[in-house]
Formats: C-alpha cells, sequence, structure tokens
C-alpha cells in the first residue's frame, strides 16, 4: 500500500475578501473529491485571502497509480478556473 501527499499552494487571485476566497476553494475541493475520490484540506494561509494551501491525500496498492493519480490532480488544478497554481510538492509514504 501506497500513501501520497500533494501540498498545493495557489493564489486566488480575484478574492478580495475571505468569503470570496472561501467560496472558490470550496467549490475547487469539492470538484476534486468528486472527480478523485481524495481527502483534502486547507492547511496553510487560513486566514490569507488570496492565498491557500491545500493537502490532498491518495491511498493505493502501488507507488505508479499514486503518481498518476496526484498527476491529474495537478493538471486539474492547473486548468481550474479562479485559481492559480504557485507551486506544489509531493510526498509518498
Amino acid at each position: 500500500m501506497t500513501v501520497g501527499v500533494l501540498r498545493i499552494e495557489l493564489a486566488i487571485l480575484e478574492a478580495q475578501s475571505l468569503k470570496d476566497k472561501r467560496r472558490v476553494i470550496l467549490s475547487l475541493k469539492q470538484r476534486m473529491r468528486n472527480r478523485f475520490n481524495v481527502s483534502l484540506s486547507e492547511v496553510d494561509y487560513v486566514n490569507v485571502a488570496k492565498r491557500c494551501c491545500l493537502a490532498v491525500a491518495v491511498v493505493s496498492p502501488d507507488a505508479r497509480s499514486v503518481h498518476s493519480q496526484l498527476d491529474k490532480i495537478v493538471d486539474f488544478v492547473r486548468r481550474a478556473v479562479g485559481v492559480s497554481l504557485v507551486t506544489y510538492e509531493r510526498e509518498l509514504y
């Protein structure tokens, strides 16, 4: 069994308030859960309106599947409307 953790830092350029940010991030998180069946949470920049850091966890029988799933998630976030991918890092356990 392999667990992959992806840490994604995002910029929410159009957010003027925390309410704007949370609306955008909540929508993104729900789409990611529905599409990829992953666990995720906002882990940093919680009280910053234009920035967000999400942690995504994936579990699979083999590392190749985890890498593939994490690659698809990064591509999905790159194409997402309302956010801009700043950086990401992944770890496998």
